[in-house]
């Protein structure tokens, strides 16, 4: 039987599974286990070095692959703990805090009084509306542009995170 072949998040999921933790000493990666790690970790790791040192350096907002596990793991600990979820909710709510985190930390930025999504200017009967903080700036957007581009960004922070092994969880109704 042939397995498909796996992601280097994959691998990095599968060695924090094992109880692996992975950390970088310039290019080398250094693994720390109360235990042996088994041969199949090992050797993911091995096969798939070149995408996992990228992903354990700090990216574009900052943070690395184990500082977003550590958030991630925080958030779903409280929520099921202090809030009474159940695990899968509170994975489920971990993981929404981690999208608004994400955005949080890569802000998006536009020219002032043009929409980032059309590249318009303002109409009479959809002016711009400035969306966003002080401390990140704004980006300017149609009223009727906004649902199409938040839903983009979304994605956006969905992909980067699987990108580094903190998969999407949906909340059971």
């Amino acid at each position: 039987m042939v397995r498909p072949a796996m992601s280097a998040s994959q691998a990095l999921h599968a060695a924090r599974a094992a109880g692996v933790e992975l950390h970088l000493d310039g290019d080398d990666l250094v693994l720390k286990a109360s235990a042996p790690p088994p041969p199949e970790v090992l050797d993911l790791l091995s096969r798939h070095k070149a995408e996992i040192l990228p992903l354990l350096r700090p990216g574009g907002g900052g943070w690395s692959s184990d500082d977003w596990q550590t958030f991630y793991d925080e958030r779903a600990g409280i929520a099921e703990f202090d809030g009474g979820l159940t695990r899968a909710d509170a994975e489920a709510r971990a993981f929404a805090c981690c999208v608004g985190k994400w955005l949080d930390r890569n802000p998006a930025t536009s020219t002032q009084r043009r929409c980032l999504a059309c590249g318009g200017g303002d109409h009479a009967h959809d002016p711009l509306l400035p969306h966003g903080t002080d401390v990140t700036g704004h980006v300017w957007l149609h009223s009727g542009c906004w649902p199409a581009w938040y839903a983009r960004r979304n994605a956006e922070a969905v992909a980067a995170l699987a990108a580094i092994g903190i998969e999407e969880r949906k909340i059971h109704l």
